[in-house]
């Protein structure tokens, strides 16, 4: 579905965003006229953390720590790598709405440093035990893929339960992630919500 009535400001409400991701839904900009749909796939995509897999590559690249890894010193600037893309659904909008939750402490980034310039990362919502993948981006080999393996060791540090793709792609088929239909999803959501924890501890 699509809704206007949430973007009268020019962003979405922040409460509004925390009450889709605990109903199990997220948005999208549709279009260049500020049209946002929003979604609950099915089936959903999720990394379960307990089968979080390293392709075997990739292990041989982190043995090198070719990166420096940050966690939330440049929420926007990954956001805005992540939307460097043909097509984007991450529009103006999209990046003040999360700005927005950035700067209430649900949104965060994990970032990969090279030589003093960012270089990949990702960013995603934190609610509960409930970890939200949004996007990742990369401007060196791998980046994306050192910064998900970084991701994953903190939300496991720190007791979460759940890992949402959102959707599966090829990328992260190579890390385990999964389809579960959206009842499933639900139920596990409904679970990870109860969880006490905190991404940025």
């Amino acid at each position: 579905m699509s809704e206007s009535i949430f973007t009268r400001e020019g962003y979405i409400r922040p409460a509004v965003l925390i009450a889709a991701y605990r109903g199990g839904m997220f948005p999208m900009a549709m279009d260049n006229r500020g049209e946002i749909g929003w979604f609950s796939p099915d089936p959903r995509g999720v990394i379960p953390l307990d089968e979080f897999h390293i392709p075997h590559g990739l292990k041989r690249t982190l043995r090198k720590e070719p990166f420096e890894i940050r966690v939330d010193t440049a929420f926007s600037e990954v956001m805005r790598g992540c939307a460097e893309r043909k097509t984007t659904w991450i529009s103006e909008e999209i990046v003040t709405s999360y700005e927005k939750l950035f700067e209430l402490g649900y949104a965060h980034s994990v970032e990969c440093w090279k030589d003093r310039e960012l270089v990949g990362g990702l960013y995603g919502i934190a609610i509960g035990g409930a970890f939200f993948g949004e996007s990742m981006f990369s401007r060196a080999t791998d980046a994306s893929k050192v910064a998900l393996v970084s991701l994953v060791e903190r939300l496991k540090e720190r007791c979460f339960q759940l890992l949402d793709t959102q959707w599966t792609t090829d990328h992260l088929t190579g890390f385990g992630c999964r389809e579960i239909p959206r009842y499933e999803y639900l139920k596990q959501l409904n679970q990870a919500l109860l969880v006490t924890t905190r991404f940025d501890d």
